[in-house]
């Protein structure tokens, strides 16, 4: 057992002694190192804000919208010009009041109408070669909406008061044409023709053909002939010209005169006999052998 002055005396060398410190903490290159990467990552951080801040700048970010593009209650409003590189789908494009609106490709603009099985029902395409549609019909109104033209797979409807062919060469039709009236222009020929088959023109209640201010002249490399199986043929006017009918014999005693009665032959042939104080025409009937 330690005795009274020997722990006096540890006691005292205990306190003469001075205390230990720990210290706590990154020292030498650690620390270099640390305050290296802190300089670094704010470094980073002001060059990204500083882009940020550039490309928010360059592209007028705004709380509208960005540049042209701007967000509207209706939508998106797109101002200047705008290139699409993949399909635009949208409910209405529209151009702003008191301004035209341009489609443009280097190949072709194409508007598609699908429908609720993702079918094509109609097409329009603009391209190099032309404009192409494609739908059950086609409809063109006036801007009091009435109808000028319209097309389906059953017929074609023209319904403008008058339809005017410019080409030199008129209209051409491989079928029938049924109209209630064909006029040509004012101070100009009307012409109708078949070059290599027949031409007809029916109606129910008759044909009429007239010429106010001008003739009408009917040619044909054959044969014209009038019928009327019910009614009679009348031919109204001041002179009636039958040119280069046949003359018949005339008698060997009789005259030369220049004036002529017009005989019939049985088989309707009409010829000139020349006329004397009767009928000359049973002396002259040898052109209807």
């Amino acid at each position: 057992m330690m005795t009274q002055e020997q722990c006096t005396h540890r006691n005292n060398v205990q306190s003469t002694e001075k205390p230990h410190v720990y210290k706590v903490g990154i020292y030498g290159w650690r620390k270099r190192c640390l305050y290296f990467f802190v300089l670094l990552l704010m470094i980073l951080i002001l060059v990204n804000l500083a882009l940020t801040i550039w490309i928010l700048k360059v592209m007028n970010f705004t709380i509208d919208g960005m540049g042209h593009l701007r967000i509207t209650e209706r939508g998106l409003k797109l101002e200047g010009d705008s290139e699409f590189l993949q399909p635009l789908y949208a409910k209405e494009i529209q151009s702003r009041p008191g301004s035209p609106l341009f489609l443009q490709s280097s190949k072709n603009v194409s508007v598609n109408i699908l429908n609720g099985k993702n079918q094509l029902v109609s097409q329009l395409i603009a391209g190099s070669h032309g404009v192409h549609a494609r739908g059950k019909m086609l409809e063109v109104k006036s801007s009091s909406g009435k109808l000028l033209f319209s097309a389906d797979d059953h017929e074609v409807v023209v319904g403008a008061e008058r339809l005017r062919v410019m080409g030199a060469e008129g209209a051409v039709f491989s079928n029938s044409v049924e109209t209630p009236h064909v006029r040509a222009e004012p101070f100009k020929e009307l012409r109708l023709e078949s070059p290599t088959r027949a031409l007809y023109m029916e109606a129910p209640k008759g044909v009429q053909i007239q010429a106010e201010a001008g003739d009408i002249q009917a040619t044909c490399r054959s044969d014209l002939r009038l019928e009327s199986k019910d009614g009679e043929i009348t031919l109204d006017a001041k002179k009636i010209k039958l040119l280069r009918l046949p003359e018949g014999k005339a008698s060997p005693s009789g005259t030369r005169q220049t004036v002529f009665e017009v005989c019939v032959c049985p088989n309707g042939k009409l010829f000139l006999s020349q006329a004397g104080t009767g009928s000359t025409c049973q002396i002259s009937n040898n052109v209807c052998l």
